[in-house]
């Protein structure tokens, strides 16, 4: 079982002190005080012209008042919270904010659990805490899903070769049972960039109409798909393509949060024949230019431009 952290002790702080003036190294100390030599070399680091226990104690209570009230920076400073809040607005998660704001080396910081704790315990932060998504749907289990048939020519997605330029993943996102036409939603690996279009059914015809436009606007070197019926066209692309497990959409887990992401704005139960092609775009343009953290806090679209995705006129 994992041994629990404990801060440092006066007794340990002032046996470093003695330690440290009898010329002991950073690992020596630690084995003495059986203690990491990481806490050991952070302890010394509080007092850089010399360790004085009294001092690193005084350092030590600031910086933990410091970190447990972080999140008052957001009330003190105006440009701060204006800033939190607007990525709040786009759809932005505390993490996504904070990331952001160091890679675009704003003059202001602060962490994602310091935002969390502003949203959650702080009253000024109550109007906000509509954004985030934990707040705004439950979770429901999926339903398994009867064979619709046998496809054609099928590869698995273990003969996929590595993720590169060009690897994309493709699904539907479905109407209510009384609505009609679904989402066909694609987003390339490597950058996280999405496309997504209206059909008007969830015929194989439909999807192929899509994924045809797909390779003449953007660089596609291969697609993987589920086992839906809607893609027994597959074969009739002149490229790769590969399937999935059964019931494991996990294999193409980039492309499930993505759809994640676009039931944020169109829930279950959404009938997409009265969603307008300018409403969806926008939602679209959202998630491709939010910041993600599995891109360094850069944007799909940013990323997507680095690679040469692009190659036709959309």
């Amino acid at each position: 079982m994992k041994k629990k952290y404990t801060y440092l002790s006066d007794s340990e702080r002032s046996e470093i002190e003695i330690l440290r003036k009898k010329k002991y190294s950073m690992r020596s100390i630690a084995r003495v005080l059986g203690r990491s030599p990481n806490t050991i070399s952070y302890e010394l680091k509080r007092c850089p012209s010399g360790y004085a226990a009294k001092l690193a104690k005084q350092y030590a209570r600031t910086a933990l008042k410091n970190r447990r009230f972080q999140w008052r920076k957001l009330n003190k400073y105006k440009e701060l919270r204006e800033y939190v809040v607007e990525g709040l607005k786009h759809g932005w998660n505390p993490h996504e904010i904070a990331g952001r704001m160091k890679y675009e080396k704003k003059g202001f910081c602060i962490s994602a659990t310091s935002i969390y704790a502003w949203l959650l315990h702080e009253v000024r932060g109550e109007p906000y805490k509509k954004y985030l998504y934990m707040f705004r749907f439950k979770r429901r289990r999926p339903r398994k899903r009867g064979n619709h048939g046998k496809i054609k020519h099928m590869v698995p997605i273990h003969k996929r070769d590595k993720v590169s330029v060009g690897t994309w993943e493709t699904d539907l996102v479905v109407s209510n049972r009384k609505g009609i036409g679904a989402l066909s939603t694609s987003n390339e690996l490597l950058s996280r960039y999405l496309v997504v279009e209206y059909v008007p059914d969830r015929t194989s015809s439909s999807k192929q109409k899509t994924l045809q436009r797909l390779t003449q606007e953007f660089l596609v070197e291969s697609i993987t798909f589920d086992r839906g019926h809607e893609n027994a066209r597959h074969y009739e692309l002149s490229m790769p393509t590969y399937f999935c497990d059964a019931y494991s959409s996990w294999q193409r887990g980039a492309n499930e949060n993505q759809n994640k992401l676009l039931r944020r704005y169109f829930p279950k139960g959404t009938d997409f024949s009265r969603v307008s092609h300018q409403q969806i775009q926008e939602v679209v343009d959202r998630i491709n230019n939010k910041p993600r953290k599995a891109l360094g806090y850069r944007t799909a679209t940013e990323v997507a431009e680095e690679i040469g995705l692009f190659t036709g006129v959309s």
